[in-house]
Formats: C-alpha cells, sequence, structure tokens
C-alpha cells in the first residue's frame, strides 16, 4: 500500500490514535437490495461525512460497469478534496473506463495537495507502519493481501475485512496461504529485468499506470520507460474481456550503452522506448494515410556551384599533393544540406533516430564509415575500364523504408505476428543539372543498386555493429503495429481509447533540439588517374499503411498463433502489473 507523507500537528500516541481507528472500522450490510438513486444519495451521506471506506464499498458493489466507475470517480474526487491524495488516486485506479479515469484524475490533480482549508493534517505515517507491522502482517494490501487502511480526521480506517477476520483464523495456514498466492502470481510478474523469450506489455495497463503516477506527480518508473525490457516487437495480442492489447516479443535487462542508448545487456541491442511508442502512435493512428519520416537534401544553388566549380577544375589536372585541398574547396562549394522532417515533431527522439540513421547510412555509402563484411562503399564498387570514361556526377540517392515478410493473423483477428526484418534500401540515381537541378530517373545504375543490396542484406550484422539502425527498426516496428491497431480496429474491441497517450498535454514526451542541418555527404576516388566523384541524398520514409490493409494480412490456417496467444489474459495479476511473462 502506498502510505501518503504528512506533516502539521503532531501525531497521536500510537495507544490512542490505534483504539481511535479500530472504533472507526465500519460495518455494513450489502446495499444491492437499494435502488440506484438511494445508493448514490447513500454514498453522498458517506462521502459528506468524511466516511471514504464506507462510500468506496458501496461504489464497488455496483452491478453496471458505467454506475461502478461513476461512483469511484466520486469518491476518488472527494478524497482528493480532503487532501488524501494516494487515497484518490487508489480510488481512480479502479475505474475500469480510461475515459472515465482520466478525467476523475484531472479532477484530483485539479485539487490542492493537503486538501482545502489550509489546517493542518495529523501525521499518521509511524501509526500505519506500526499496525500494519504488528496486526496480521500478511494480510495487508501492500503484501497482496485483502486488507486496507486508510487516514480519517480522527484516526484511522480499517477495512473489517483485512484486520478482524484474518485476527479469527487460527494463525497456522496463514503465511503458507499467502506464498501460495504470491507464488501464482509472481510466475508472471516479478522483475523486469529478469530475460524472457516472451514478455507481454498491456498497453491499457501501462497507461492506466503511468497516468497514475504523473497525477501523483511521479515520472514513468524506468521500467516503463523501456517497456520492461522489451528488445523487439513479434506480437500483437487482443484480449477484449479483460481490456488487454499486448505487445509481446523478447526481453531482459538493460543499461546504458557508450552513445547514450539504452541496450539490452544479453546483445546490445536498443530496447523499445515508451516514448517512441507514443510518438509514433499519435501520428500513425491520426488519419488513414498517415506516414513520417525525413529527408536529408542538398541545396539547389549549391549543386550548381559544384557543376560551375568541378567545369573549371577539368580544365587542369589535379596533382595527387592537391588533392585534399581540392575536394576541401568541393566541400565548401556544397556546403551544409538540409533536413526535413515530416509527420511528427523534429524535436523529438523519434526524428533524432530517423536522421542519425540515414546520415550515417550515407556515410558507409561514401566510405567514410567503415561497413560491416559484404558490404563496401559505392566509390569501392565503381569498376572503371581503361579507357573508358567514369560516371558523371550525379546525385546518388539512397533511401531507407520498411522491409517486412507478411503480418500473419489468427483465423479470429486477436493475434497478429510480425515477420521480417524491418529496414531496407532502396537506391536511385539523380541526374544533376548544371543550374543544380535534381532530376529523378526511377532508376539505378549497377553500384548504386549494389550498394543498396548489400546494406540490406547485411542490415543484421549492421545493427550489430551499430545500434542505431537497430533503433530505427524498432520505430518501424512500432509504425507497423500501431498501424495494425488503425486498421483492425484493435483499441475499439478493448476498449480502450488512450486517454493518456493520445494527447500530448496528457502525456508530454521528451524533446530536444530539432536536427535542420547536416554536413555534406561527399567523397572521391582516383582509379586509372581519373576522378571518380559521388555525393548522395535520401532519407527515411516510414508509411507502414499497405501492410497493414485487410488483404494484406495472410492468415493462420494452422492454429500456430494461439500458441502465444491464450484465450485470456492471466487473472491473478497484482493490480500494479501491467506486464507478464
Amino acid at each position: 500500500m502506498s502510505k501518503r507523507s504528512r506533516s502539521g500537528a503532531p501525531a497521536q500516541t500510537a495507544a490512542v490514535a490505534l483504539l481511535a481507528g479500530l472504533l472507526s472500522v465500519l460495518l455494513w450490510l450489502p446495499a444491492e437490495a437499494a435502488q440506484p438513486d438511494a445508493q448514490d444519495a447513500l454514498i453522498q451521506a458517506h462521502l459528506q461525512a468524511g466516511e471514504f471506506v464506507s462510500a468506496l464499498a458501496i461504489a464497488r458493489q455496483a452491478n453496471d460497469p458505467a454506475q461502478r466507475d461513476r461512483r469511484l470517480a466520486q469518491v476518488a474526487a472527494a478524497q482528493a478534496r480532503a487532501g488524501a491524495r494516494s487515497a484518490s488516486l487508489r480510488s481512480a485506479s479502479e475505474i475500469y473506463d480510461d475515459r472515465v479515469r482520466s478525467q476523475a484524475l484531472s479532477a484530483v490533480t485539479a485539487e490542492p495537495l493537503g486538501g482545502r482549508g489550509g489546517a493542518a493534517q495529523a501525521d499518521f505515517d509511524s501509526l500505519i507502519d506500526l499496525i500494519t507491522s504488528t496486526i496480521a502482517p500478511d494480510s495487508w494490501d501492500d503484501m497482496a493481501g485483502p486488507g486496507s487502511i486508510e487516514p480519517f480526521p480522527t484516526g484511522v480506517y480499517v477495512d473489517a475485512q483485512g484486520v478482524i477476520r484474518p485476527l479469527l483464523k487460527k494463525a497456522g495456514g496463514g503465511r503458507l496461504e499467502a506464498l501460495h498466492a504470491s507464488s501464482a502470481t509472481g510466475a508472471v510478474h516479478e522483475d523486469a529485468r529478469r530475460s524472457s523469450p516472451l514478455r507481454k506489455v498491456s498497453l491499457p495497463r501501462l497507461e492506466k499506470h503511468v497516468q497514475l503516477r504523473l497525477a501523483a506527480g511521479q515520472p514513468p518508473t524506468e521500467a516503463m520507460q523501456v517497456l520492461a525490457g522489451l528488445q523487439r516487437i513479434r506480437y500483437v495480442l487482443v484480449y477484449p474481456d479483460s481490456g488487454d492489447l499486448v505487445l509481446a516479443g523478447p526481453a531482459g535487462n538493460w543499461r546504458s550503452d557508450g552513445e547514450d542508448r539504452i541496450v539490452s545487456t544479453q546483445t546490445g541491442q536498443p530496447v523499445v522506448r515508451l516514448d517512441d511508442l507514443v510518438v509514433v502512435l499519435r501520428q500513425i493512428t491520426s488519419r488513414p494515410d498517415a506516414r513520417f519520416g525525413c529527408l536529408i537534401v542538398p541545396r539547389k544553388e549549391a549543386l550548381a556551384r559544384v557543376q560551375a566549380f568541378l567545369k573549371e577544375s577539368s580544365k587542369r589536372s589535379i596533382s595527387s599533393s592537391r588533392r585534399r585541398a581540392w575536394l576541401e574547396q568541393l566541400r565548401s562549394q556544397l556546403g551544409t544540406q538540409d533536413v526535413e522532417v515530416y509527420g511528427i515533431d523534429a524535436r523529438t527522439r523519434v526524428a533524432q533516430v530517423l536522421v542519425e540513421a540515414d546520415y550515417r547510412m550515407k556515410l558507409i555509402g561514401m566510405g567514410l564509415e567503415e561497413g560491416t563484411p559484404g558490404v563496401e562503399s559505392y566509390l569501392d564498387l565503381v569498376e572503371v575500364p581503361p579507357g573508358q570514361a567514369p560516371p558523371p556526377m550525379d546525385v546518388l540517392r539512397w533511401w531507407f523504408t520498411l522491409n517486412y515478410q507478411a503480418v500473419l493473423a489468427a483465423e479470429d483477428r486477436r493475434a497478429f505476428e510480425i515477420r521480417g526484418q524491418g529496414v531496407q534500401v532502396l537506391s536511385e540515381n539523380e541526374l544533376l543539372t548544371p543550374e543544380g537541378d535534381r532530376i529523378h530517373t526511377g532508376k539505378a545504375e549497377q553500384w548504386t543498386r549494389q550498394f543498396a543490396r548489400s546494406f540490406t542484406e547485411h542490415f543484421e550484422a549492421l545493427c550489430k555493429k551499430y545500434p542505431i539502425y537497430a533503433e530505427l527498426r524498432n520505430v518501424c516496428d512500432l509504425a507497423l503495429v500501431a498501424a495494425l491497431i488503425r486498421e483492425e480496429g484493435l483499441d475499439e474491441k478493448t476498449a480502450w481509447h488512450a486517454t493518456c497517450f493520445g494527447s500530448p498535454e496528457a502525456y508530454p514526451v521528451a524533446l530536444g533540439a530539432a536536427p535542420q542541418h547536416t554536413e555534406t555527404v561527399i567523397n572521391h576516388r582516383v582509379i586509372n588517374r581519373v576522378h571518380i566523384l559521388a555525393g548522395v541524398s535520401g532519407g527515411v520514409r516510414v508509411d507502414p499503411t499497405s501492410l497493414a490493409a485487410r488483404e494484406a494480412i495472410e492468415i493462420d490456417r494452422y492454429g500456430t498463433l494461439h500458441e502465444q496467444a491464450p484465450a485470456a489474459a492471466p487473472k491473478k495479476l497484482p493490480p500494479d502489473a501491467w506486464w507478464w511473462d
């Protein structure tokens, strides 16, 4: 149980407070026979008297989920007005409908801490600690027991079910029963850093607990920020009965690497990030044709200057001693290239991942950064037979796009499997006019295609050497997941409205500086005493719409997906659980 810190008047002595608390225990008869209006009136009477435990018990008894949520919201608001912020957040956490819960939390956070009226509150922390540590310690809700304890102006409320009944039991089997219960749930929900071949993260549950922490003035936990160490998304699972929309894949411990990336301690590959999920989810679900990406574009006037410089330079030979100076002059003529980010905020981490991955891919293509075995730069690939002219000074265009073999769906469309490495490189040669205009040809010559193909074929090895490419793959996975949610209506099937993750006001993602310019990627090589010069442009294009279209999804006719998607989510998850193995 989360205990609120309280300051102000001196604490009552333990004996007096304990007596007051026990005398404040309320017993009530089931209210099922009462009419809704009568129950509402009874709840209001309890709230006006500050009897929150009684009001909460009646609210929980409502058979209609909407009525239950509405009453729980009323209790949470009243607790917040009385200054019981922790208790109000716990009451709000029981609200099933995320829309009602969001409204309730807005009301809770609008109340000043400490309640209205400015009166000092008694410090009950020591008293509550005394009671829960000495009276049936295993029976309280912070030990997965049924008992709860709350502050009250004249003492504390102790749930009768949590204290009186356990005290009437024989002591012999209580601890063993508690151990059995904790073992049953611990098998699926323990330390998020533990390695797992298949971890399942419920988006509605995760959002709920992130929302509760934000309402309490706390950021998401580290485990929340890395989706319990999820390394890749392999499955999307739907459980309508429990309202769970689940991302599943391998997971385990994580650490920060030398480039300040959060990576798996086992594989060294980046883990999936909560902020990236939120950014991509908002963009892809915003409209049917949503896409996003980036472009690295040389400026037209710079390209024109380069053409003029090359024309003038061709009038005389360039000695080996002057070659470096000549290349620097060329780079200065071209200057920097513009970075354009579309579809998402350029200040987000997702945008930074796109731009960095694209830029570093071009460094490899130009031989300015080392590739892996099987991945040679464009300039190393070029061959010029003696007596033949080198390729013209075109602008080579390489760009990243999605690369999935298939999306497989169970026949009931409650389980989806994502297959494929996620990313590929495509290519094109753009003709360059003297005025600096780039003419799209829709074609790529041999060496341009060969580099793009080798980069795609060795993508896994490149991910291991340069984690930025695995970061890009995670972003692409998230985009495909978001498109599946949109196209298949998975949020509607689980009654999830993303009231927190979908709102920039409710969940503001971290923002940094927007990338606007990059150094020009250009290089040259001398073959048979002939200069081979190449510049490059391109970008990243993430458009998962066609992959997530209903007609593009393959159906699993053999039922293998049901092995990964049981009929329901675990029933004995702890109240604070949002992931399980």
